[in-house]
Parts: structure tokens; C-alpha cells; sequence
């Protein structure tokens, strides 16, 4: 498969836009609204410093670092999140592969980049969005139980791998590019999930497992598994 790779250099994700505009604009109107009109300036700095660490945590959630894998890809699994892995199990996977897989599960929390990775290369075998509960993401129903979208990639060896991206007790909204059919690569973004939530990856048996219970990953960066 060739190396030619759609890269997104994107400093604030696009997901973030609407969000950040609109609440700059709010935070403006309020803030003028009291500094203007009240006769006493204290309301003023006490808002006016509330609205500056609110919209810097916007700015952090929404951001999106550039990041190259820089490496070769065949057969390695890249962390699809920021975050804290939480799960490595042998697992039975009843939505599509049927049978018992490996999941490594991250979690994202509040201050993590949001942005999520395709995990693989590959070809895009199945996408799909099924409707659940909000649930804390960290809980291991979450995998079943929450909103979730599915992602199904067969890498150029032919070896199937899913990732899956879960809503967490916040997260609301799953956005996912993923198309059936095209080719996807590590370095581009599968998608995006707004507010604390997880990633779950699921593997063959027989997967070199390359990460640890709580160990921190990077997206796009570290590598958590091996191929067979």
C-alpha cells in the first residue's frame, strides 16, 4: 500500500469551531455587560477571570497537535487516543467479529486531546453508529452498553482489527470520518468524540501486546500492539 497520506494539519480541530466562536462571542457580551453597566468593577475581574481559565480549557480540549507516526507501519498498532489504558483482556466480541479478541481500551479524560487516530493501515471494512446509555466510559459496560461508533479496518496482510469509539457520562457527540471502502493510514484522523470518553481496540489472538495497565499513550505515537 503506498505511503501517500492525506495529513491534517490542523492546530485547532475543526470539531471545536462553532464551539469556541460562540462561546468568545458570549464571554465578550458578558464581560462587557458588567464592566459597563455596574457600578461596581469587582463583578467584572471576578467573571472576567472565570471566562479566561473556562475558555482556555475549551481552547485544550479542542486542540489538535500535528503528529507523524515517522516509522514503518506494517503490522504495528498506534494508540488511536491520548490517554490512560484501562483494560487489556481476552474479550468476546458479539457485534462483529464473533468470536474472542484482545481489547485494549484508553481512556480519555477531560484535559486530553479529543482527536482520534486510525489505529492501522488499511482499507475501511465496515463503519457503524448504534445508539446506547452514558455511562462513565471507564465502567467495562461501557463497550456494550454506551453510544458508540464501530470501525472496522483489514490491513494489507489481510488481519482485521476494530476500533471502537464509546461516549462517556459528558461526551455527547461521536463524530467519525471513517468511510466503507477507502483506505485509511496512521497519521490521519478517524474521528472525534466531544468530552471525557475512550477508544476500544480490538485485536486477534496472538497480538503482541506492547502497552500496560494504566500506562499513558499518545495518539498517533505509541505503539501498542504487534501483529502477528
Amino acid at each position: 500500500m503506498g505511503k501517500l497520506k492525506r495529513l491534517k494539519h490542523i492546530r485547532l480541530h475543526r470539531e471545536g469551531t462553532n464551539t469556541l466562536v460562540l462561546c468568545f462571542v458570549g464571554m465578550i457580551v458578558l464581560n462587557a455587560i458588567l464592566y459597563f453597566f455596574l457600578p461596581t468593577k469587582i463583578p467584572f475581574y471576578v467573571v472576567a477571570a472565570i471566562s479566561i481559565v473556562v475558555y482556555s480549557i475549551l481552547v485544550n480540549f479542542f486542540r489538535c497537535p500535528i503528529r507523524i507516526f515517522g516509522q514503518e507501519t506494517e503490522g504495528i498498532v498506534v494508540a488511536p487516543a491520548d490517554g490512560r489504558v484501562v483494560v487489556i483482556e481476552e474479550v468476546d466480541e458479539n457485534e462483529y467479529f464473533h468470536d474472542r479478541r484482545l481489547m485494549v481500551s484508553i481512556f480519555m479524560s477531560l484535559v486530553n486531546v479529543h482527536a482520534n487516530w486510525y489505529p492501522v493501515d488499511g482499507t475501511i471494512k465496515k463503519v457503524e453508529h448504534q445508539s446506547g446509555s452514558f455511562m462513565k466510559a471507564w465502567l467495562p459496560k461501557a463497550s456494550t452498553e454506551n453510544e458508540r461508533s464501530m470501525v472496522v479496518i483489514e490491513t494489507p496482510e489481510g488481519v482485521e482489527v476494530m476500533a471502537r469509539q464509546i461516549a462517556g457520562a459528558m461526551a455527547r457527540r461521536i463524530v467519525t470520518y471513517a468511510t466503507p471502502g477507502d483506505a485509511c493510514y496512521i497519521d490521519e484522523h478517524m474521528g472525534f468524540i466531544k468530552l471525557g470518553s475512550r477508544v476500544d481496540v480490538y485485536l486477534p489472538l496472538g497480538t503482541e501486546i506492547l502497552v500496560s495497565l494504566d500506562q499513558r499513550t499518545v495518539g498517533n505515537q505509541t505503539v501498542i500492539a504487534k501483529l502477528k
